[in-house]
This record gives structure tokens, sequence and C-alpha cells, in this order.
């Protein structure tokens, strides 16, 4: 999930200013559109998309699965994705997170198909179908490794630029090939914001609030954490539970849960999210093929592709402030908008203000050199 050293000052999470409806957006998913910033306009059309249509309005859990899924050897993995639109379509890469998988997207993926683009939802490493090509290769989850992931899996599919859109890992992840390769990514939509991790700076403590909401990544760090997430009825349990706390309005049914929970099932998946944490936090060193990526990203780079930010207003990690916290990250043409009423799992609960965010990213004006 977030960084929270990006979130340090953030105490008393979890609330957010009502928020007003916009066109295309039925009132489940509203949205408070909030600094529309320096070097944005409101371009006439989509650059490649229709501009047309309105994003349909569309109640969460409309759709509950994905066309067959495909494979695609890319880098270290064997990945697992689906795809919907046209093939020809501008393309967007949708990101999921942690305890989530590609259903995160199984009702904005859609929406967005609909209005030309071809869109692609990978598992990420570690994940549902997503597998290692080589037993030998270290199960390893540093950001940058990640990031790596996505950009050989837009150089397998031959994509050689892309909206990105993602929420937790996946946002980090945007982040992160925006920030380093800025030339891969056309628009970006981040939940939550900049969340690429300084790890040095995650050595010190953080507001007592903050450090609260973070109980899991502590408890990922003990015995008793490692011995859980090995355990798969127990992990699988574990993450119900999560999905509870962080998205405290969502009204999921068994089989919505039991839908992603498969992805949990995979053999490296308990490796993966523990390596994860525990890097994040220093108690782990990555692996030194990625120390030089790693060294760029905590300066924590300034990104200035076209952005828009979304928060959770019921997500504990979303900081008061309508993005005020990581703004000065954002150099280029840029938006940001709450969400009302929904938590952490932001597209899966509020699919179409998701995809509209998509639309009118793509929409932003490109940054002047």
């Amino acid at each position: 999930m977030i960084n929270r050293r990006t979130f340090g000052k953030a105490v008393g999470l979890g609330t957010g200013a009502a928020a007003v409806a916009l066109p295309g957006l039925n009132a489940g998913t509203a949205a408070a559109s909030t600094s529309v910033t320096s070097n944005a306009s409101s371009p006439s059309s989509p650059s490649g998309a229709s501009s047309a249509s309105a994003v349909t309005a569309i109640s969460p859990g409309a759709h509950i699965a994905f066309p067959a899924l495909r494979r695609v050897k890319a880098g270290v993995l064997d990945i697992q994705y689906a795809e919907l639109g046209p093939a020809h379509g501008p393309v967007v890469v949708c990101l999921h997170g942690w305890p989530y998988d590609i259903h995160s997207f199984v009702d904005a993926a859609p929406l967005l198909a609909d209005q030309g683009y071809r869109v692609i939802v990978p598992y990420l490493r570690g994940h549902g179908g997503t597998r290692f090509l080589s037993r030998r290769t270290p199960r390893t989850a540093e950001q940058s490794a990640v990031a790596l992931d996505v950009v050989a899996l837009m150089d397998a599919l031959k994509i050689q630029r892309a909206v990105l859109a993602g929420f937790d890992w996946g946002s980090r992840t945007a982040d992160i090939i925006a920030a380093l390769w800025p030339e891969r990514v056309k628009a970006l939509v981040s939940t939550g914001g900049y969340l690429i991790t300084n790890v040095k700076a995650q050595l010190e403590p953080a507001a007592p609030g903050v450090e609260h909401n973070w109980w899991y990544q502590w408890y990922f760090a003990t015995e008793r954490g490692k011995k859980t997430m090995e355990n798969v009825d127990d992990r699988i349990a574990f993450c119900r539970y999560v999905w509870t706390l962080v998205s405290p309005d969502w009204d999921f049914d068994d089989a919505t849960f039991a839908r992603t929970a498969q992805a949990f099932r995979n053999p490296d998946y308990a490796a993966i999210v523990l390596f994860n944490y525990r890097w994040r936090i220093g108690l782990i060193e990555g692996e030194p093929r990625y120390d030089r990526w790693e060294k760029r990203l905590a300066a924590q780079p300034a990104i200035g592709v076209p952005t828009v930010t979304l928060d959770a207003a019921l997500d504990p990690f979303t900081p008061p402030g309508d993005g005020a916290s990581y703004r000065d990250h954002f150099t280029g043409p840029y938006e940001h908008r709450t969400i009302a009423d929904v938590g952490h799992n932001l597209p899966q609960e509020a699919p179409a203000a998701f995809a509209r965010a998509v639309r009118d990213a793509d929409r932003l004006p490109a940054q002047r050199s």
C-alpha cells in the first residue's frame, strides 16, 4: 500500500470533503474536482480517444470477469494480463495494488474500452497467473523492479507510449516510470499522489496516527506475520480483513473478494509481499542490479508528464489538503480530484470516476519543452 513518509504529516486520516457530481458519473462515484493547476487547460479533444461521448455512469460490480486472459514473456516474467478495446487504440495500462488484483479494474476497463482505448491490465509479480521464468531469479520486489516489469511488458507488446493509471503499488509503479522514463508515458493517473519511496526517509518515525495505520507493515516484519503470509488460508483471511479497514463503506460480497483472492494463491505471493514491505522500511537489502534505479528514486525525482491525481475520501491513507502534501512533485499539466464516499480500492469502488480521470489526463496538454 502507500508510502507512509509521503503522508507523514497526516494525522486523523480518513475524512474527506463532500463532493459534487460531475457529468457522466452517477451519484455513487461523484468527485470534487479541485486544484486544476498551472500549465493545464481544457483542450477540446483527447489525444487519440473518442472526444464526443461522456464516460458512462455505471454501478460498481456491473462486471465480474474479464475476457480470456493472455500471456507474454517480458523481462524476468511470464506475465498474465487482460486486454480490452480496439487493438490499435491509444493504450492505457492499469496497475493494481495490494491486497488486490486485476479485478480492481473489472468495471473501469470496459468503460475505457468503450472510449476507444486499448486497455492492458497485468497481474504484478507474485500475483495471479504471472510467473517468474526462472527458479533462479530472486523473488524480490523493490519498487524499481516492479516498474521495470511494466516497462518490459510494454516492450513485449510493442507499446511505445501509454497512459499509466493505478492505485497503491500500481500508483507507485506508474509514478516511477513517469519519473525515470517519461518518454514512455503519455499521461498519468496516480491514486494517492506521489508514492515513490525513499527508503532512507522511511527509517525515521512518523506521526503516531500514521504509524497506527501501518500496523500490517510492522506485522510483516515479524515471524508471526511471515507465517501468516506463508499459509494460504491465513493470508487470504488477512487480506480480507485489510479490505474492510481501508474501504470502510464498500459493501463488497464474498464472491467479489473470492475472485480477487485467487490471485493470492500464486506460489511467489508471500515472498513478494514480504520482501516489498520489509525492503521499504530498510529491514532487507535489495538486489544490486536495481541499485542505480533506487539511487535515482531516493532523490524523489519530479514528474513532468500530464497528470491527474486522485484521493479517496474514506481511505485512511489519504491526507487532508487536496493533494497539497505532494503537489510540488508534479511539474507538468496537472489536476487533482477527491472522490467522495470511497476507500482505498478506488477503481473498483468508483469505476466511472477512475475512467473519467484517465480520459481527462489524456486530454491534458503535453509539457512544453
